[in-house]
């Protein structure tokens, strides 16, 4: 889960439910949390390489063997302003863990909002999203350094097709109209490529009245 924007979590509404959970919250803005019907180990609650960072963005934990690795990267809009200088330094601090987890022997899965459309057939027009910071030569290039170290977009290695998207602007009826983008990501490490079953997007939650703009991305291993 990403984007929780309060300070309190509903950890004993889970566990009643099953489930065990871990959060980072921050008051109005970000936070992240994971769920599990299993044991979760506590790795790191902040991604390394800026002390000075406070941003509820990052949850590493180890579930079943596997590292779980919880980001709400930064928007980074409006493009020019330190706004922008931060979704890149933080994405190039992601690339530097990146490295060092496929360097170990534990597998792992990256997942959440990325705030990163990887390629044009990842929205509905381009032209519309030319100067938005998700859209912009930089960050998506940093995307793609993330697949050159070795992991895999589990979503686009299972689909080839467009037109496929995980948030819709409340504007002007885009979910109706499927006028999306896709920008929330599972990536896996090399250890865990064949072991991928299905990545696949459920609109369901985004066609409920009041919905986020988000919607899940559901990741299968075997």
């Amino acid at each position: 889960m990403q984007e929780l924007k309060g300070t309190e979590f509903p950890y004993d509404v889970f566990k009643s439910l099953g489930y065990e959970s871990v959060a980072v919250t921050q008051k109005a803005y970000n936070g992240v949390a994971i769920l599990a019907r299993t044991p979760i180990e506590m790795m790191s609650t902040a991604l390394s390489g800026d002390g000075s960072d406070t941003h509820a963005r990052y949850l590493e934990v180890r579930i079943s063997g596997i590292r779980i690795v919880d980001i709400y990267l930064p928007n980074g809009n409006p493009v020019g302003t330190d706004k922008f200088d931060y979704k890149l330094a933080w994405m190039e601090r992601l690339i530097t863990k990146m490295s060092q987890w496929k360097a170990d022997a534990m597998p792992t899965v990256i997942g959440g909002d990325f705030n990163v459309i990887p390629e044009d057939i990842d929205c509905h027009k381009p032209a519309s999203w030319v100067k938005d910071a998700l859209f912009q030569p930089e960050p998506r290039a940093l995307y793609r350094a993330m697949l050159d170290i070795g992991y895999t977009d589990a979503f686009r290695s299972l689909h080839a097709d467009g037109g496929q998207f995980t948030f819709w602007d409340y504007f002007r009826h885009s979910f109706e109209h499927n006028r999306g983008i896709r920008i929330d990501h599972f990536l896996v490490s090399p250890s865990l490529r064949s072991r991928i079953q299905k990545c696949e997007i459920d609109k369901g939650p985004r066609a409920q009245l009041k919905p986020s703009d988000h919607t899940p991305i559901l990741l299968t291993l075997s």
